[in-house]
């Protein structure tokens, strides 16, 4: 060893590199067709080296899918926590998942087709986060909607949130801000509760910039 010199640290860089890559080859040709060698080439990662960061496919995509799921889920608490009311609560929510679903629509593609593949603790460590991902919504959107049975309030927040996710196979060519005012509509017509106006928004400043409309 030189002296000197430390030991080796892993780049984040390149492990946000892999994610990517991984999220790309895997959303279009399937997750069996896609090698360790195919990701590490895509990241631009030589040989072997991809190893040091993940040991195995299978731990890509664990790692992959819990980003996503850790963003949306994340996202949700603070948003509950910082609503001044449930609709407001209900309207960043949506706009949040909108967000999500434009941004990382590769992800969640690979999310969607291939989760059932994950190694059996992280499927699941995945299903607790969704159902957790699922309470945040159902317990603000129940009062608002308080005509209705809590088994049916599930299946309006199930309904509204596969509204925001269609996109995810289908591109529509429309603009980011045209398509997502589509899906936020979408979504609050299945929830039957109407947005805030754009003058309501969660109390926590730092908050603002990640709903608002177009970010």
């Amino acid at each position: 060893m030189v002296e000197g010199r430390g030991p080796r640290r892993r780049d984040p860089a390149r492990k946000t590199l892999i994610l990517s890559a991984a999220a790309e080859l895997i959303s279009r040709n399937g997750y069996h067709v896609v090698g360790m060698a195919d990701i590490g080439t895509a990241a631009g990662i030589v040989g072997s080296g991809i190893y040091r960061h993940f040991p195995s496919k299978g731990a890509i995509l664990a790692a992959l899918l819990d980003q996503v799921m850790a963003k949306l889920g994340s996202g949700a608490s603070d948003i509950v926590e910082a609503a001044v009311d449930d609709r407001a609560a209900v309207t960043a929510l949506v706009r949040h998942h909108v967000q999500v679903a434009i941004e990382d629509r590769r992800i969640l593609q690979v999310y969607h087709r291939e989760a059932r593949n994950l190694p059996e603790e992280d499927l699941r460590k995945l299903r607790r986060s969704q159902r957790h991902y699922i309470e945040e919504w159902v317990a603000v959107v129940a009062p608002l909607r308080s005509d209705l049975p809590d088994a049916e309030v599930r299946v309006l927040v199930h309904a509204a949130i596969g509204s925001i996710q269609s996109i995810l196979f289908h591109n529509s060519g429309l603009p980011e801000d045209r398509l997502g005012a589509l899906l936020r509509g979408a979504a609050h017509s299945c929830l039957g509760v109407d947005a805030v106006a754009d003058t309501a928004r969660p109390r926590r400043p730092e908050f603002v910039e990640d709903v608002e409309e177009g970010a």
